[in-house]
């Protein structure tokens, strides 16, 4: 049922060009152990921006940021795993597996077609999973911590077999867990079968950030689901006018239970904005996700890829070929993943 309440802003089948038509999905992103975000190498500080708390509260706090790529990346490549468990990436011009960051995409696969790719010599695919900047509900100061890293030898000590002191020794920010982020994730001119595999690798990716192999532990809930003829109000203007809803004063960590409820307050009148004609109800909103769930799991998960695999069947074209019947070649450049 909520499948068919989106119709409208559903795709029937992939189109290479754009109708205007978007789902826009609210996310609520909670630390669940302390996770880095930073654009730079080790010590550097976290990525942060100088905003207005809220939308009628104009005081100006520092928000931890969440950047669109620190979001997307790890769901594309969490997706990407299971499209080659079940042999689904193609191999690209080169006659090598698609793979990300090697500046030569397939340019057939589910990933290329949906989140995007760039290569040179005309080939492109903008991404249809469009992101922004998460931002923290609490100032920047209420949710960082500071921790001691040390490396110490196989021996147990800070030195080594000759008495030298180890110089490993460093001091690095860090999120705290329990921390809150909010964001807006549209997708554009998508099949039903495009949307679960967006929201299944949204809801199933845990890690984030640096290190993410010993920190960046995250939990991800979709709080609403609009279809609309334009985007939703911004991640910024969520975390705003969510701020203003909250009871004051704020401290961390926030009860999540009501910062659920204000969220949901928030976004309940989001339907009466203009070119906004769908919103899903709670019921409507567990239902879809049910179906995401079923899709993604052990039985159903290789029918489920292979039918998105082959939708795009009729679109996939073979290597350009040139006047004297060869391949042409294609220098890559990077991809797209945003």
């Amino acid at each position: 049922m909520s499948f068919e309440k989106l119709n409208s802003v559903l795709a029937k089948t992939y189109e290479n060009f754009p109708k205007g038509r978007f789902i826009s999905l609210v996310i609520l992103r909670k630390t669940q152990s302390e996770t880095i975000f930073r654009t730079e190498g080790s010590g550097e500080p976290m990525c942060s921006e100088f905003v207005s708390a809220g939308i009628t509260n104009a005081r100006i706090i520092q928000r931890l940021v969440m950047t669109k790529r620190k979001q997307i990346a790890p769901e594309r490549r969490y997706g990407r795993e299971f499209l080659r468990a079940h042999e689904l990436l193609h191999t690209n011009k080169a006659g090598s597996l698609c793979s990300l960051n090697t500046n030569s995409p397939c340019e057939m696969c589910v990933d290329c077609f949906l989140y995007g790719f760039a290569a040179g010599g005309g080939g492109a695919q903008k991404s249809r999973v469009w992101t922004e900047d998460a931002f923290t509900v609490l100032p920047a100061t209420d949710v960082l911590g500071d921790r001691t890293i040390n490396a110490i030898y196989e021996n147990g000590t800070m030195r080594d077999q000759n008495g030298n002191a180890s110089t490993a020794l460093n001091t690095s920010e860090y999120i705290k867990p329990g921390v809150h982020f909010l964001d807006i994730v549209t997708l554009k001119d998508v099949t039903a079968d495009e949307l679960r595999y967006v929201i299944g690798n949204i809801l199933l990716t845990t890690r984030y950030g640096a290190v993410s192999s010993r920190v960046g532990r995250m939990e991800n809930q979709i709080l609403g689901i609009f279809g609309s003829i334009t985007e939703l109000p911004s991640s910024l203007e969520l975390v705003q006018a969510v701020y203003d809803a909250l009871p004051q004063p704020l401290e961390h960590p926030l009860n999540g239970d009501v910062l659920t409820e204000k969220i949901k307050e928030v976004i309940s009148n989001w339907k009466n904005r203009r070119g906004i004609s769908v919103q899903l109800s709670e019921a409507e909103l567990t239902d879809l996700i049910a179906d995401v769930d079923n899709n993604w799991c052990e039985s159903e998960r290789d029918n489920f890829l292979k039918r998105l695999d082959e939708s795009y069947q009729e679109f996939r074209k073979p290597p350009a070929e040139s006047k004297n019947g060869k391949k042409k070649g294609k220098k890559a450049t990077a991809e797209v993943e945003s």
